[in-house]
């Protein structure tokens, strides 16, 4: 006669609502980055819907407006972006009409990059979203505690 199959208590599922222990992740400072990293960037793309941008699109037309010219390379540099990956998201802004590479008469595998009318209109609506979105987070943690995270995330970065 064939043994009663024993059930191992692992085959059960997890009572619904039962909570899941985090054991030291809540601790751990790479752990909390990527968590509030995570939940600032769906806020984001929510925030972003009515002009259809992504975060590193933002900061890539913000540097073309502040630097009207840049070379690519430069802005991958600036944004810590593989050039195998910048070429999509610029190929993405040009095909929208918000941005165009010029050729540089110096050196023409490079580009000189430019915001269009189309591209300056929409980035300006981005910004005012974007004041919008900051301010969120200054209600959230006031303006002291956002001047310090803020302070504290540049800490981190340069030591990256």
């Amino acid at each position: 006669m064939p043994k009663a199959k024993r059930k191992d208590s692992s085959d059960e599922p997890e009572p619904a609502g039962k909570a899941v222990k985090f054991g030291p992740l809540t601790e751990y400072l790479g752990y909390a980055l990527r968590r509030a990293q995570m939940s600032a960037v769906a806020e984001f793309l929510e925030a972003f819907k009515e002009v259809d941008l992504r975060p590193t699109q933002l900061a890539v037309l913000i540097l073309i407006d502040e630097n009207p010219g840049v070379r690519q390379t430069a802005v991958c540099e600036a944004l810590g972006i593989q050039k195998a990956n910048f070429v999509p998201l610029l190929n993405e802004l040009e095909r929208r009409g918000l941005a165009l590479r010029k050729s540089v008469l110096a050196d023409r595998r490079s580009s000189a990059l430019h915001l269009t009318p189309l591209g300056n209109t929409l980035l300006q609506r981005a910004r005012a979203i974007h004041d919008a979105y900051e301010s969120r987070f200054i209600a959230r943690l006031g303006k002291r505690g956002h001047d310090q995270l803020l302070a504290l995330l540049n800490k981190v970065m340069e030591a990256g």
